[in-house]
C-alpha cells in the first residue's frame, strides 16, 4: 500500500491509543516546561531587555559636543532633540504598560526595541537639527517609552505577590546597567573613532536583545503552569482576575478596565481625583529634572567647560552608573521593610544638598571630592523609583503599572524641559551654575511633598478583571 494510500484510510482500532499516546506526550511536555523556573527567566531576560535598550540613554551627553563641532548647532537645539525624546519617553509609558495588558509583553517590547535601533542608526545620515529632533526625538522616544518602567511594573505586577521591592529594584537596575556599560565605550569611541560608529554601536544593542524577548519572554505564569512568586496556592484564585489589595476590595468606588487607549485615560482621571497621585506626579517631575535632564545630559558638556576631558567626565558618570545599580537594589531591598514616604525624603533631601555643592567641585582633573560626588549621587540616582512604585502598589492595586506609567510621564516632561533649561542656562549666562542651584532647591521642594502624602487610610478605585491576549 502506497503512503498515498495509506493516508486516505479509515482510522484503525489503534487510532484511539496513538490519539492516548499524543495527548500524554504532550502534557508530558507541559509539565517540563511547567517545571522550569520561569519566574526568573523571565526577569533575567527582562533585565536584559532594560539593559540592551538603555545604550541610547548615554548618547546626548556624550554626543552633544562633537554634533556642535560637525554642523555648528547650539547646545540648546542638540537639547531639544534630547528634550523631545525625554517627553516622549514618558508620554509613552502608561499607554505602553495598556498595550501590554491588551496585547502581551512580547509585541509591545519587541516593536520598542526596534525604534530604538532605528532611532540610533539613522542619525548617521543627517544634514539638519530636525532630522535629529525625529530620529532621536520621536523614534527613540517612543520606543524608548514603550520599554521603560511601566514594563518593570507589568513584569513584577503579574510574576511576584513577595519580594516586589527587591525585584523593581533590580530590574529598574537594568538600565543603569546598560549605562554603566555603555557611556564609557560611547565616549572611547567618539574619541576614538566617530560619533557615528557609536551611533551603530547603539542600535546593534538594541537588536540583539530582541531574539531574547521572542523565545524567552512569557506572559503569565499560568501560561506555563505556574503561580507568581510568593502567591499563597490556598488563597490564589482559578481565573485570570486580576488581584487587588484586601484593603481595596470592599470599595464603592466604580471599577475601571485599564487595557487600551482609552484605559489608560480612564485610570489617569480615577487617580487624578486622589491627593498622592498629584504629591507623587510632582516629586516624580522633580526627579527626572534633576537626574536625566540635567546629569546625564549636561554633566560631561558642564565638566568640558572646565576643561575636564569628556573620557574623565563619562568615566564619572559610569561610576555613578555603577553605584546608581547598588542603590537601586538596596533601595528596593529598604522598600520591602521601612515606610516609603520616609525612603523618598531621604532620597530626595540629599540629592538636593549633592547638586547645591556639585558647582564647586568641577576642576579640569576627576579629585577625590568629586569622586565622591559621583559615588553619592549614584548611589541616589534611581533609588526614588522603588519606594514610588510600592506606593502605587499600595494605593492603586492591579492598575498600579499603569498609574506608575503616568508618573513616568511627569518624570520625563521634567526631564525635557530641565534639559532645554540648562542648555538655554549655558548659552546665555555662560555656565551651568545658576541649574545646578536650582535643581537643588526643586529637590529640597520634592522631599517635603513626599512627607505630605500621608498614609493610606482611604481605599481608592480597583480595576475590572482583564483578560490578556494568550501567549505561551
Amino acid at each position: 500500500m502506497s503512503e498515498l494510500d495509506s493516508a486516505t484510510q479509515p482510522p484503525t482500532v489503534d487510532a484511539p491509543r496513538e490519539h492516548a499516546q499524543a495527548d500524554a506526550n504532550r502534557t508530558a511536555g507541559l509539565n517540563k516546561i511547567s517545571r522550569l523556573p520561569w519566574v526568573w527567566i523571565v526577569t533575567v531576560v527582562s533585565f536584559l531587555a532594560l539593559t540592551g535598550s538603555s545604550g541610547f540613554r548615554a548618547v546626548p551627553g556624550v554626543m552633544m559636543d562633537p554634533l556642535h563641532m560637525e554642523f555648528g548647532w547650539s547646545h540648546a537645539s542638540i537639547a531639544t532633540a534630547a528634550s523631545v525624546n525625554m517627553v516622549l519617553y514618558g508620554a509613552v509609558s502608561p499607554f505602553a504598560a495598556s498595550w501590554m495588558e491588551k496585547y502581551g509583553i512580547r509585541p509591545v517590547v519587541t516593536t520598542a526595541l526596534l525604534l530604538i535601533a532605528a532611532g540610533s542608526a539613522l542619525p548617521t545620515f543627517m544634514t539638519a537639527p530636525w532630522q535629529l529632533t525625529l530620529y532621536w526625538g520621536v523614534l527613540v522616544g517612543v520606543g524608548s517609552g514603550a520599554i521603560a518602567l511601566a514594563f518593570v511594573g507589568t513584569v513584577t505586577n503579574r510574576w511576584f505577590t513577595r519580594r516586589r521591592g527587591l525585584i523593581t529594584g533590580i530590574l529598574t537596575a537594568g538600565s543603569t546597567a546598560g549605562q554603566l556599560l555603555f557611556l564609557p565605550l560611547l565616549a572611547w569611541l567618539v574619541d576614538n573613532t566617530s560619533w557615528r560608529i557609536a551611533s551603530f554601536t547603539v542600535a546593534g544593542a538594541a537588536l540583539a536583545v530582541v531574539p531574547l524577548i521572542m523565545f524567552f519572554i512569557r506572559e503569565h505564569p499560568k501560561d506555563v503552569g505556574q503561580r507568581p512568586f510568593g502567591e499563597d496556592p490556598v488563597t490564589s484564585t482559578k481565573d485570570d482576575t486580576i488581584e487587588v489589595p484586601e484593603a481595596r476590595q470592599a470599595t464603592s468606588e466604580p471599577e475601571y478596565n485599564p487595557l487600551g487607549v482609552t484605559g489608560a485615560f480612564r485610570v489617569l482621571l480615577a487617580a487624578g481625583r486622589t491627593r498622592p497621585f498629584w504629591m507623587l506626579f510632582s516629586g516624580f517631575a522633580i526627579c527626572g529634572a534633576t537626574t536625566t535632564g540635567l546629569v546625564q545630559t549636561h554633566f560631561i558638556p558642564a565638566a568640558g567647560d572646565h576643561m575636564m576631558p569628556q573620557t574623565t567626565a563619562a568615566s564619572l558618570l559610569a561610576m555613578a552608573g555603577l553605584f546608581d545599580l547598588v542603590g537601586t537594589v538596596a533601595s528596593g531591598w529598604l522598600t520591602d521593610r521601612f515606610n516609603a514616604r520616609v525612603l523618598l525624603f531621604a532620597y530626595y533631601g540629599l540629592r538636593g544638598v549633592s547638586l547645591l555643592v556639585l558647582p564647586s567641585l568641577f576642576a579640569k582633573t576627576a579629585t577625590p571630592s568629586m569622586l565622591l560626588f559621583a559615588i553619592f549621587y549614584g548611589l541616589d540616582w534611581v533609588a526614588t523609583v522603588p519606594p514610588t512604585m510600592a506606593l502605587c502598589q499600595e494605593r492603586y492595586g492591579s492598575a498600579s503599572a499603569v498609574v506608575f506609567g503616568w508618573l513616568w510621564t511627569a518624570h520625563q516632561v521634567g526631564a525635557g524641559a530641565a534639559a532645554i533649561l540648562a542648555g538655554t542656562v549655558r548659552d546665555q549666562l555662560g555656565d551651568y551654575a545658576m541649574a545646578w542651584y536650582g535643581a537643588g532647591a526643586l529637590c529640597v521642594l520634592a522631599a517635603f511633598l513626599a512627607l505630605a502624602i500621608g498614609r493610606n487610610t482611604t481605599p481608592t478605585p480597583r480595576a475590572a478583571p482583564s483578560r490578556p491576549k494568550e501567549a505561551v
